[in-house]
């Protein structure tokens, strides 16, 4: 990614989307095959085989036709997956997906340039801003680089949702609006939205044709920003973004029929490029602990966030950056090229904006003051007290491990990726006493409109070496040996799962097609071992690696009394965000969390510390 930002191309970004390939329909006997082995962990010999039996029968029976009707969706989209994918995870989704959908993660440029200081928060903003909207200009003129492996172009839809895109609510599906156009296309928005003290702004960017500097960005935010602190605070029309769906969506109803102005104002907030939020905070954020920016980040003031848009940039009263984003339009390698690409310019510039400081004379921001009454009020404090008790419930953690990194890794000839995801695996058997059913991500951008599959990481060679770290009657011999086998395990099935070979989405088609046929749901998905091996979004553990850049970020985890783990590898460090999603009495402590995060953080405790030991010490003695 570094070489692909970094240098010009006479490519168009997306000038390989109509050549790639489509993707493609696993053998149904490999996936039954491949899901049969993801359950043993999970299950006892009698469990076992009653799931093999079911799984025999669905094979022999409903499954082939199932899968011929696949097949034969197949031949007519280039992506059976996609509407479908996009419906299911995140469009029918009622629980409130500002905070149980979005991702959202800090800006790294407190590590070189900006560490946190009063008072710059606009200039700061103004040259993010800047840097930001070239990156638009780049997409519009399609001189973004094409993302590749090796040579092979991969999918670059996904980087069309960024700007201009927003999410819709509707009572039992919302709906994604994408106004972005290249410049072939024609018009494209031009404005963006600006947020403060529950107040919202827009202006445009363009001024005669060029895009605004700093300098002028910068008297746009001075002048929102001082009338808001010498006027009284908006009504906070934002937060109803945080709401459960349909409450959302009939909010957004009765907001219209008020005044059907306020339907104008929905739609500048909708189309804008992106959503700048002024928050008057100020969290403490180091190189070693992003912690507590990193919650703000995510469980911030709903009053200041549009929730619904794919890209709002936060910006905290001490200079300190964020971003918070819908999931729906895109994953997450849009923002962390996004992001990469921006912290590079920051860094390459030293932070500074060294060009002309001439202002031109540019219409002010324009407010959007919408209608409300008693009945919008109350809908907006509703939201704000259900979005803040469910944040309540959430525990982030965000620590730098500096002692090795990807170098030392791969000097061993080992995956640094797979090394976490076991390294997390065992953090998780140690700590609970049983396997832990694992998503990771992995992106199928391969393939025409490709997004993602789910590799799940808790295999049964994961297990047995575990377990032989466990009991004291193991050799190191023997450790070590059942650690390259699950390293050969989990690096096959990340290979499986990128080239359309993965089962879980597989599995997905084959129920949605089940239904679509107004059949019974098939006794594979209603068998305990389905989602107890974490089928149907039952993970307990949720995972992904970010990448190898000074990029992070996080979402809150699948299920409530379990744990996010998302995390980035450097050469010579890793940094990793670890959530823990509480109900009741269900969820372990916050030493626990830290325990399961026991691989990367640097956390001053013994069990900790011996566990570090204890892989690094098998680590560094293979040969």
């Amino acid at each position: 990614m570094e070489n692909q930002l970094a240098k010009s191309t006479e490519e168009r970004t997306f000038q390989y989307q109509d050549s790639l390939p489509s993707l493609p329909v696993p053998s149904l006997e490999e996936s039954l095959k491949k899901y049969l082995e993801s359950v043993k962990p999970f299950a006892n010999e009698e469990e076992y085989k009653k799931t093999e039996a079911i799984v025999q029968k669905f094979q022999n029976g409903i499954g082939e036709k199932l899968q011929q009707k696949l097949l034969e969706r197949a031949k007519e989209k280039r992506n059976w997956l996609e509407d479908w994918w996009l419906n299911v995870a995140y469009l029918d989704v009622r629980i409130p997906s500002q905070l149980h959908v979005n991702f959202g993660g800090p800006a790294s440029h407190i590590e070189h340039y900006w560490p946190p200081k009063e008072g710059t928060q606009l200039e700061r903003g103004s040259i993010s801003l800047w840097h930001i909207l070239n990156y638009w200009q780049l997409l519009r003129k399609e001189k973004l680089p094409v993302h590749k492996v090796g040579n092979t172009p991969l999918d670059m839809n996904q980087f069309r949702m960024l700007f201009a895109t927003c999410k819709v609510p509707g009572i039992t599906r919302d709906s994604l609006i994408n106004y972005f156009r290249t410049e072939s296309e024609g018009h494209c928005p031009s404005h963006i939205a600006v947020m403060c003290r529950g107040r919202v702004f827009v202006f445009d960017v363009m001024h005669e044709g060029c895009l605004m500097t700093p300098p002028e960005i910068l008297r746009q935010l001075t002048y929102i920003q001082k009338k808001c602190r010498r006027e009284p605070d908006g009504p906070g029309v934002a937060a109803l973004t945080s709401e459960e769906r349909t409450r959302w969506a009939k909010a957004r109803e009765y907001l219209i029929s008020l005044n059907p102005e306020n339907l104008t104002m929905l739609e500048k907030i909708q189309s804008s490029l992106l959503v700048f939020c002024l928050d008057d905070g100020s969290p403490r954020v180091t190189p070693e602990d992003y912690s507590q920016v990193a919650t703000k980040v995510l469980t911030g003031d709903p009053t200041v966030r549009w929730g619904d848009k794919s890209y709002n940039l936060i910006s905290f009263s001490n200079g300190v950056f964020g971003c918070n984003c819908d999931h729906a339009p895109y994953d997450a390698m849009v923002i962390v090229s996004i992001s990469y690409y921006v912290d590079q310019k920051i860094f390459e510039s030293e932070g500074k904006w060294t060009g002309s400081d001439k202002v031109q004379d540019i219409p002010l921001p324009e407010e959007l003051v919408f209608t409300v009454d008693e009945k919008v009020l109350n809908d907006i404090n509703q939201a704000k007290a259900q979005y803040f008790k469910q944040a309540s419930d959430l525990q982030l953690l965000v620590y730098a491990f500096t002692s090795f990194g990807k170098k030392l890794t791969k000097k061993k000839k080992l995956h640094p990726d797979t090394f976490v995801q076991l390294a997390l695996q065992l953090a998780y058997y140690r700590l609970h006493g049983r396997p832990g059913c694992c998503y990771e991500t992995a992106m199928t951008r391969y393939f025409f409109h490709g997004r993602t599959e789910t590799v799940r990481s808790c295999t049964v060679e994961a297990v047995r070496w575990c377990q032989s770290m466990q009991g004291p009657s193991a050799s190191l011999f023997e450790q070590q040996h059942r650690m390259l086998e699950a390293f050969a395990k989990h690096n096959k099935m990340m290979k499986d799962c990128s080239t359309g070979k993965g089962f879980d989405r597989h599995l997905l088609g084959l129920s949605l097609i089940a239904k679509e046929e107004c059949l019974p749901v098939p006794e594979l998905f209603t068998d305990p071992l389905f989602s107890r091996s974490g089928g149907g979004g039952n993970f307990v553990l949720s995972t992904s690696l970010i990448g190898y850049l000074r990029v992070q970020g996080v979402v809150v985890p699948m299920v409530h009394n379990g744990y996010g783990f998302f995390y980035h590898i450097r050469d010579d460090r890793s940094l990793q965000q670890v959530l823990c999603g509480l109900l009741a009495s269900t969820c372990p402590s916050l030493e626990t969390i830290l325990y399961t995060a026991a691989l990367m953080a640097k956390w001053n405790s013994t069990h900790i510390v011996l566990l570090l030991r204890t892989l690094r010490g098998l680590f560094l003695s293979l040969t």
